[in-house]
């Protein structure tokens, strides 16, 4: 027990289990053993504490080394199908394979946080370290078992596949939801913002929050408006950068919800078959992710 985390880990677990001081002639051998015990569970603790310390940006936790991916792996694992859990959005600079990935946003509905993976700092261990379990980032989002909601996956597939080798399984596309539950035109696909201010019921002050957070972003990062997108890879990150990666992801299981509650069964067959035939595409040579034909929809 070299460590000063580990020396407070084991100061936690003597306090929670001898709540009352002894006296150091007063302790047994079983005291001692039952100590020796406690101290099993000091790498369980270490982290919790991990954790709970994880740097807070924006609305969510920022995950800019390999142990705190570590944990966030282990706390995507057995968790809730139906609804999905786990919602994923990303930015970056360029975001395809001629670019770079920045951010990768995680909210786990269970638990009801966001998480902000650094893979401009972590690289390629942001999808190869493994928890607890020895499964990785990689291993959940190739996952057949367990769902991931993106919007629109095209882009996002494209990067992390040509970029890390991630081969993304069962993912359920709510842009493509969207498409499905119209009663009009289903020509065209609509972009994110257009779906949260259409179909989402917000107060007068959260659409405010919301558009004054999607501004202040956009003003950074916006070539026509002054701004850049390699401020994404600026460190540390930037607040208003922080929160507008976590904005839309919080908001798309309400989306989720909306939506598939109005698809019919043959309905929700075509997204699934159109959302496997968008990953599909994103792997091939001649995938353009600024192609002119990206607003058309399937049907």
């Amino acid at each position: 027990m070299s460590s000063a985390l580990e020396q407070t880990a084991v100061g936690v677990i003597i306090a929670v289990a001898d709540p009352e001081p002894v006296a150091l002639g007063t302790i047994s051998l079983d005291s001692v053993e039952n100590l020796k015990s406690d101290a099993n569970d000091v790498p369980g603790l270490v982290g919790q504490f991990q954790a709970s310390s994880l740097q807070e940006v924006g609305c969510g936790y920022l995950v800019d080394s390999p142990e705190a991916v570590a944990h966030l792996v282990d706390s995507l694992l057995d968790l809730p199908a139906s609804p999905p859990s786990i919602y994923i959005d990303i930015e970056g600079v360029n975001l395809c394979r001629l670019g770079s990935i920045s951010i990768l946003q995680i909210l786990v509905l269970p638990c009801d946080k966001t998480y902000l993976v650094d893979v401009h700092v972590l690289k390629g261990d942001a999808f190869t370290t493994a928890g607890d379990t020895g499964q990785t980032l990689k291993d959940v989002l190739e996952s057949a078992t367990i769902p991931k909601v993106f919007f629109d996956v095209r882009n996002d597939s494209d990067a992390l596949f040509s970029h890390f080798g991630v081969s993304l399984a069962c993912v359920q596309d709510t842009q493509l939801m969207e498409l499905a539950t119209r009663l009009y035109s289903r020509k065209y696909v609509n972009g994110l913002s257009k779906c949260i201010e259409k179909d989402l019921t917000m107060t007068a002050s959260e659409k405010r929050q919301w558009i004054e957070g999607k501004g202040k972003g956009k003003r950074l990062f916006a070539p026509e408006l002054g701004g850049s997108y390699e401020v994404f890879n600026v460190r540390p990150l930037a607040d208003e950068i922080a929160l507008y990666c976590t904005q839309d992801v919080r908001l798309m299981p309400k989306l989720w919800k909306h939506y598939f509650n109005k698809l019919s069964p043959a309905w929700t067959r075509k997204v699934e078959i159109a959302t496997r035939d968008r990953i599909a595409l994103s792997h091939t040579a001649g995938y353009n992710g600024k192609g002119p034909n990206r607003a058309l929809g399937p049907w």
